[in-house]
């Protein structure tokens, strides 16, 4: 069911909110972390295998069986991240933990791809759904990369492994891009989309600096030039969704399923702001004159079709035709956005970047954290009110927050003063 088809609740801050000083404080920012670490502490850890993926406010479980390869990617990126930034050694083992599940439990070795969805009882699966997506093999590669940047020697032949097999799989050569979805046995689909490509290039970038091949690097600038400029002058010079086999612009693809939670129908503000941090995180290694300008259109877009005046917040979606075709709010968007006005404050030195960085996190400050348990609730109405008490659900895993907390730490931020002791 989608969150729209449930009926509201009561405000999502149902407790006093915690003044902040300045959001632009590292500090305030490794803080934030901490307590994301800290919902998912006490029960996330499945010592059978994995980690437990459906998550109510308060941190219990609702489902303790149903593991998803997204989630089980996005974990191991979360440990390895917290690993590198915090030295905490459960950190490292949480993260290897996780490989082990995605190598033993996901891995399908019969046809040699990664299963979307399992059932693990008992120490044994069950596969519920073998479809083949890019997507998910785009969170594989990350996984991996950043598996290895925290030192997991043996996560590192994992990233040529996963990109040979999206490159004979799933590469299209004379668009320039990756197809999306295949059956079990790899007989591909005729839907293509973004979103995937959009993942793609992310790990791409992340591959690169873990291994500094630029076979990765080359491919992350193909992808992104080709969505971000050659498709997007299809559609309104912005980001669409949706494309048909030749990758021309499907229009009306999920046209009644805005809100779906991997295909919507309408420009995501969300993925024009995504994008725009990517296209600054490809400058920082092969500066091009297009990719600062192109990141600038693409989030002053997002903000001025969506940006709710009256609530607060980054609505989920507008139409062709600019009017606002899902009033919900998401956590992703609003953590994606303001880690992308962080980079724009940095790199441009324009104070109105920073301006709704701030007015970004506020909102999120006042609506979205969970001051009582930690993490973000996923999803509010456009009058902030919460839908259910679902806080984690197969997909979430906090990995756009805490992602967006790091990159604002590591790249828009000033560094750490050093700490000296008395000699």
């Amino acid at each position: 069911m989608t969150a729209s088809a449930t009926t509201p609740s009561e405000p999502a801050a149902a407790l006093p909110v915690p003044p902040v000083a300045s959001f632009r404080e590292r500090n305030f920012l490794l803080e934030h972390v901490q307590h994301t670490l800290g919902f998912y502490a006490p029960n996330v850890f499945d010592p059978s295998g994995g980690f437990h993926h459906f998550l109510r406010d308060d941190g219990s479980v609702y489902d303790a069986t149903t593991r998803h390869l997204v989630s089980s990617c996005r974990y191991v990126f979360n440990y390895a991240m917290a690993y590198r930034q915090f030295g905490e050694p459960q950190h490292l083992d949480y993260a290897r933990h996780g490989l082990r599940f995605l190598q033993d439990a996901h891995w399908d070795a019969q046809h040699s791809g990664y299963d979307w969805e399992l059932e693990w009882r008992d120490g044994r699966k069950r596969t519920l759904d073998g479809t083949r997506h890019c997507y998910g093999l785009a969170f594989v590669l990350l996984a991996y990369a950043h598996a290895a940047m925290a030192g997991i020697e043996e996560a590192t032949p994992m990233i040529a492994a996963t990109f040979e097999l999206m490159e004979h799989r799933f590469w299209d050569a004379a668009a320039g891009l990756y197809a999306d979805e295949a059956t079990p046995d790899w007989r591909i689909s005729s839907y293509r989309g973004q979103n995937a490509n959009m993942h793609t290039t992310e790990a791409l970038l992340a591959a690169y600096e873990a291994t500094g091949h630029l076979v990765y690097l080359d491919r992350a600038e193909r992808v992104a030039t080709n969505i971000t400029q050659r498709q997007a002058r299809l559609s309104q010079n912005l980001v669409w969704e949706h494309f048909h086999p030749d990758w021309s612009v499907d229009w009306h693809y999920n046209e009644n399923d805005s809100s779906n939670i991997f295909r919507p129908w309408g420009f995501q503000p969300g993925h024009q702001t995504e994008w725009a941090k990517l296209l600054l995180i490809l400058e920082r290694h092969r500066p091009q004159p297009w990719l600062l300008p192109r990141a600038i259109e693409l989030f002053d877009a997002a903000l001025e079709h969506a940006w709710d005046a009256h609530h607060g917040g980054l609505y989920y979606g507008f139409g062709p035709d600019g009017t606002v075709c899902d009033h919900d709010k998401y956590f992703w968007v609003q953590a994606e956005t303001f880690a992308t006005a962080a980079l724009l404050g940095q790199r441009t030195g324009d104070e109105r970047f920073w301006l709704w960085y701030d007015d970004l996190w506020r909102y999120s400050w006042a609506h979205f954290v969970d001051h009582r348990y930690g993490a973000w609730y996923r999803i509010l109405t456009c009058d902030n009110r919460k839908y259910s008490d679902e806080k984690s659900p197969a997909g979430k895993t906090d990995y756009h927050t805490m992602g967006a907390c790091y990159e604002v730490l590591a790249h828009a931020l000033p560094p750490a003063t050093p700490s000296h002791s008395a000699s």
